[in-house]
């Protein structure tokens, strides 16, 4: 006799639904909540015979949830598996960079068994208590869904909601699926189109849009572009519908910081970041003199606007992923890759912005090279690492003085470049690389991050260790957090600085490929670089030691006027 046919059981359908939406990797931590679970998710098999999820165990939730919201940024999508409370609060903090940064990451916990609940049962992993649901209602607050699965005939539905949802709105959903049901038997799904199909424009409403728009623009004369960061969360077709409009429109295009990257740096209407008294390529000049400004995904943020000084002085015009809004009107269910083709065909050339910013354009920067024996410095370290970004690459920069050396340089067509400036949680960089490293393993990823980011997830290194990822990591090492220095300093910035370098060999262990060195000097550097682009089969650490003195201007003056926004009195009404 045969073998009889094996129960389709809640988790075989989630691992279906993964794979359907595109999830090739998950990203867990094991807990005794979550063991059938993950049995059923790394059992998932394709066409071939081979894993269709392959399992990313990580060093601890925190990196877990960070490392899948690297890997959305790569794929689109994301899961996280952990277990109950324990790991579940943990792992919130990555949901909440997914959510303030518009990336569809699906959190899926263990849970207890559905009987203890009704038998007021006390249970380890939980606050004590026999009610359960506390852990639901708080990832209600960082989702845009959040099912809790009580029965098993129930999953289809509450799954294909929550994926929805996430896919949808381009924000996190959380699932959870208690110990006893995650092998129970439960219906297969229908097609995959009812949960991936994308909501349309509606067409009286997107044509009514395109033509209030172009109407407005034609009254104005010096129109320009400006670029936030939710344009890519829109998807590639948004991208270049906006080079098209930008192109047809004649005018100059900025970007914010966190949108760096999303509009080609070597187009010819390309006039920089705009970023207020820290912008590049005289950006501020042409926005603020700008009488119309068309805001594309943009987010306007203490950060983004230099603690609020930098916000633009005439009325917007602001594009954003499902809707469009003008001074004293709003259009919702409007896609922006139709609302911006639409707009191109109506909209007529003006390029007055353009004529003034070849004017205002600055001339290039003098710089100076480091001598062999010199010193390292931030600039040299700046210098010496632009020339390795190309057309294949991804640079991450990490929160903090990272974030300003990156936006000084120049991105080659093609590059990536990666920043969590809404969230902005110090460490980020570490596992959001990892993991966007195994959802685009084609590209040559880049990190810079700081000694006390560094600190908080080193133990991802290990990953990139273990999955034999060629990341090439520049760990500036100041002994502090730099960034909180220039908001508001104290001792409290000071850290017990690590030998980086040997900590990296430890993750070695007796099979690791990891290379790792400190240099101090700008020809040591050089070396370390050229062995960086030779190094494969393992990440490359360089640790870069500068003095602790040693920042931007840019981060001085922003820092300056964030911590004057965070010192504002209250006011009193």
């Amino acid at each position: 006799m045969g073998e009889a046919p094996s129960i389709f059981t809640v988790g075989d359908y989630l691992a279906e639904r993964l794979v359907q939406i595109g999830i090739r990797h998950h990203f867990v931590v094991p807990g005794d909540y979550n063991l059938i679970l993950l049995d059923k998710l790394g059992g998932k098999l394709d066409l071939f015979g081979r894993p269709a999820l392959i399992e990313v165990g990580c060093a601890n939730e925190l990196n877990c949830s960070m490392a899948a919201e690297g890997y959305a940024r790569a794929n689109g999508a994301a899961a996280c598996v952990v277990t109950y409370s324990v790991g579940a609060l943990s792992a919130f903090n990555g949901t909440g960079s997914a959510y303030a940064e518009n990336l569809p990451l699906i959190l899926i916990s263990g849970a207890p068994n559905t009987n203890d609940a009704g038998q007021f049962h006390l249970l380890h992993h939980t606050l004590g208590t026999s009610d359960f649901t506390y852990q639901l209602e708080m990832a209600r607050k960082i989702t845009c869904c959040a099912v809790a699965i009580d029965r098993a005939s129930d999953a289809p539905r509450l799954i294909d909601r929550a994926l929805h949802a996430a896919l949808r709105a381009k924000k996190p959903a959380y699932i959870e699926i208690p110990t006893n049901l995650a092998g129970a038997p439960c219906m297969r799904p229908g097609p995959i189109s009812a949960v991936v199909d994308p909501v349309p424009s509606n067409p009286a409403v997107l044509a009514a849009t395109i033509g209030e728009a172009a109407q407005y623009l034609q009254g104005k004369q010096k129109p320009a572009i400006l670029v936030g960061p939710k344009l890519r969360r829109a998807g590639p077709e948004a991208e270049e519908a906006l080079i098209k409009l930008a192109e047809k429109m004649g005018c100059t295009v900025a970007v914010q910081p966190a949108a760096k990257g999303m509009f080609p740096e070597d187009h010819p209407q390309y006039t920089g970041v705009f970023w207020g008294q820290v912008s590049t390529l005289a950006a501020d000049a042409c926005i603020n003199w700008a009488d119309a400004i068309l805001c594309v995904g943009t987010v306007f943020t203490d950060y983004s606007t230099v603690g609020w000084t930098a916000m633009p002085s005439v009325p917007l015009m602001v594009a954003e992923m499902d809707h469009v809004t003008f001074p004293g009107s709003t259009f919702g269910r409007v896609r922006l890759c139709d609302f911006l083709g639409g707009l191109t065909k109506a909209v007529r050339r003006n390029d007055a912005t353009m004529i003034e910013y070849r004017r205002l354009r600055p001339d290039p920067v003098l710089i100076h090279v480091a001598g062999e024996n010199d010193a390292l410095s931030r600039k040299e370290i700046q210098r010496q690492v632009e020339p390795l970004l190309d057309a294949d690459t991804t640079l991450f920069v990490e929160t903090g003085d990272s974030w300003f050396n990156g936006i000084q340089m120049k991105l080659p067509k093609g590059a990536d470049f990666e920043i969590e400036m809404q969230w902005g949680h110090i460490g980020w960089s570490i596992p959001a690389c990892f993991g966007y490293a195994l959802g685009k393993p084609e590209r040559k990823v880049i990190t810079m991050v700081g000694d006390g980011s560094f600190q908080v997830t080193a133990q991802e290194v290990s990953q990139m260790v273990r999955w034999k990822l060629p990341i090439i990591i520049f760990l500036i090492n100041n002994k502090g957090y730099t960034i909180e220095v220039e908001i508001h300093d104290g001792l409290y910035n000071r850290i017990k600085n690590w030998d980086y370098a040997a900590l990296v060999q430890a993750f070695n262990s007796t099979d690791g490929n990891a290379a790792s060195c400190r240099v101090e000097t700008g020809g040591e550097l050089a070396t370390a670089i050229t062995m960086a682009q030779e190094h494969k089969g393992g990440p490359t650490l360089v640790e870069c030691v500068i003095h602790q003195d040693d920042c931007s201007r840019e981060l001085i003056t922003w820092g300056h006027y964030v911590a004057a926004a965070n010192a504002r009195p209250p006011v009193h009404v």
